[in-house]
């Protein structure tokens, strides 16, 4: 089969302008510089020269007179003014008057300076340009000119330096998958032997941040093989057929380095669904189309094996992701306990570490964070390790910095009135003392009403003690309880209630609603779902896929929920509103307070005097967010739930 050749209309339109720059060039650089060879004088000092006889040769034109003088025959010009005894003043000086004063050329000559010269020289450096961006591009062809589709395959040239597998931790299964890989790479009459076949390509699938761009570079620093990576946005050009023509390059140099690892990353960007619109992108879908005939033509692509990377699975085009293209799907998800502290690890390698930082309770208070927040988290917590002038990382750096990453820096300026301060401190306890009231909530570790750079007044962390799976129906009304317990303290303690509750309500709103549209936790709906989850991996959009009816029904189980749990909350308030008091004091004058202190005022113990440093209130008080409650999402029976939770206000 004949391979298509790639097009010439870029050559061609260099050439064209290059014909266009010679015009150009005839109609106004020689005239320019022709007359750059005369001084410019003015008019009277035109007529002192005829006057004293210094005059030697005249050419008057229709808008000049060029003339020289009789001592050196230098070249002069000046302007036409209306002056008719000119002619005959100047023949008594004794000047003569010539055709033209500049040296006659033959014919052949000035067709020669005028445009074989000029031609010559702008195909010189044509030719040049191009040649370059061949070279650059592993000879890409004639497309690459003026840069279109210039920019190819980067070769990752593996190194001891470079990531390798033991550089990513908390992603055990896709290390194992890709392992595989490198292992069929290294020893391909191991599989050869039984007959077994390598996937043609492995799709990273998972959230921003969990490492898939770092799995591939680890594959590229166990394989001792030619690693290409390119990103799936340089495959977009302007012009039709330029991104096909990439992705041909592409694969040209894969197979002629084969065996090798091609690392497509953010697929999504050329590999969406074929809508069938006619108005569509063609460059798109042609780039696309080019793509699945590569990886599964009429031409075998053996030892070839591409990887690709994406967080928007669901906007794949079938095609792409049938067996013989992507074989294989690797998930890449948020790590659990055990993958979070092992990253903490990992990443505290290259920080100076105090002796007694316990990673495992960092990792507990992280819940739901991915791979790039926890580095980022060992990094804040060496930044204010630096700022507090100490040369190790400590227990405390690494809490505040869970914070940080989470809420926000400690807002030191924002002054609260004595009314907000108590209110904050009263709807924060109403938070922590509703879900110690009940069962089978996450115990409290933490309450402050310290802002934070977010917005936040104030917050309540809640931090489970081991990865949970899968949460109870009754679990989850807990949840919505203790979502709407600040309002509830407001409302039984000043009979009033603010603005501080907004992403209280939002919260309890949306899991309420989870519980009847997603969960099945509604015997009037039973197990029938009534929405759907859009961008899994990007916030999780939901849609309603019900009747008009079924909406408004949805939304009075959803309201009758909530107030059922609010008014629980109300009551368990009540019924402890001598402890709701002596907490919500203590935090308003301590400001931030442990949830072992926390405890110990519910379970009647003592507690520090006033003015003393309470355990976990360090003298540079924690204290997250307070804006609005920014708790980690809830757990469903097919995602991983958070364990730690932040209940916020603002």
């Amino acid at each position: 089969m004949k391979e298509v050749k790639e097009p010439k209309k870029p050559l061609l339109m260099f050439y064209v302008m290059m014909l266009f720059l010679v015009l150009m060039f005839n109609e106004m650089a020689r005239p320019y510089l022709d007359q750059a060879q005369f001084e410019k004088v003015d008019y009277s000092t035109f007529m002192d020269m005829i006057e004293q006889k210094d005059i030697g040769r005249v050419e008057i034109q229709e808008n000049q007179i060029l003339f020289t003088d009789t001592a050196d025959a230098k070249k002069y010009r000046t302007g036409i003014m209306n002056d008719p005894s000119l002619a005959e003043r100047l023949h008594d000086s004794g000047a003569k008057f010539t055709q033209d004063i500049k040296e006659q050329n033959s014919p052949l000559f000035d067709f020669f300076m005028t445009w074989v010269l000029p031609i010559v020289i702008f195909f010189a450096i044509g030719q040049y340009f191009s040649r370059k961006f061949m070279e650059k591009a592993g000879g890409g062809g004639s497309s690459l000119m003026f840069g279109m589709g210039g920019k190819q395959a980067r070769v990752y040239v593996p190194s001891a330096a470079g990531i390798h597998f033991k550089d990513v931790a908390g992603e055990d299964e896709a290390k194992e998958n890709l392992s595989e890989i490198v292992d069929y790479l290294h020893n391909p009459k191991k599989y050869s032997a039984i007959g077994a076949q390598m996937p043609k390509g492995v799709l990273l699938v998972g959230p921003p941040g969990t490492g898939k761009t770092m799995l591939a570079k680890a594959v590229a620093g166990e394989a001792d093989v030619p690693f290409f990576s390119i990103a799936g946005s340089e495959f977009v050009e302007m012009f039709v057929g330029m991104g096909a023509s990439k992705v041909r390059e592409l694969f040209k140099q894969a197979k002629e380095k084969a065996p090798c690892i091609v690392f497509i990353d953010e697929i999504d960007a050329i590999g969406q669904k074929r809508s069938g619109n006619l108005m569509g992108n063609d460059e798109r879908e042609q780039t696309l189309n080019q793509l699945l005939t590569e990886m599964d033509g009429f031409e075998g692509n053996n030892g070839v094996i591409i990887l690709a990377a994406t967080n928007r699975p669901e906007s794949l085009d079938p095609a792409l992701l049938r067996p013989g293209r992507f074989d294989r799907r690797v998930p890449v998800e948020l790590p659990d306990l055990a993958g979070r502290e092992a990253i903490l690890k990992v990443h505290a390698e290259k920080i100076q570490m105090a002796s007694d930082v316990n990673f495992h309770t960092i990792a507990r208070m992280a819940a739901g964070a991915s791979g790039a927040e926890l580095a980022n988290i060992i990094n804040e917590g060496a930044l204010r390790a630096v700022r507090g002038g100490r040369g190790f990382v400590t227990q405390t750096d690494l809490e505040e910095s869970v914070e940080v990453v989470i809420a926000g820096y400690q807002k030191k300026n924002a002054i609260l009135s004595d009314k907000e301060k108590r209110t904050v401190a009263y709807h924060e306890i109403g938070h922590a003392l509703v879900a110690a009231l009940q069962t089978d909530s996450a115990p409290v570790q933490k309450i402050t009403i310290i802002p934070r750079t977010s917005g936040a007044l104030g917050y309540t962390m809640q931090v489970e003690q081991q990865d949970k799976y899968i949460l109870t129906k009754e679990e989850l009304e807990n949840k919505i309880a203790t979502y709407t317990g600040g309002r509830a303290a407001e409302e039984v303690k000043f009979g009033q209630v603010s603005t501080g509750a907004a992403n209280d309500i939002e919260q309890a709103t949306k899991l309420a609603r989870a519980m009847i549209t997603r969960y099945g936790m509604s015997d009037q709906f039973d197990m029938v779902a009534m929405e759907t989850v859009n961008n899994k991996y990007l916030g999780g959009d939901t849609s309603l896929t019900c009747s008009a009816e079924t909406q408004k029904q949805i939304d009075q189980r959803v309201v009758e929920l909530v107030r059922t749990q609010h008014d629980l909350a109300k009551k368990l308030l009540s019924e402890h509103m001598d402890k709701l008091d002596e907490l919500a004091n203590y935090l308003y004058e301590q400001e931030t307070i442990t949830g072992q202190e926390f405890m110990d005022i519910l379970k009647g113990k003592e507690t520090p005097e006033d003015g003393e440093t309470a355990e976990g209130a360090a003298e540079e008080p924690a204290a997250p967010d307070a804006a609005e409650p920014a708790e980690a999402p809830a757990a469903t029976s097919e995602e991983a739930p958070a364990e730690s939770t932040f209940e916020t206000r603002i």
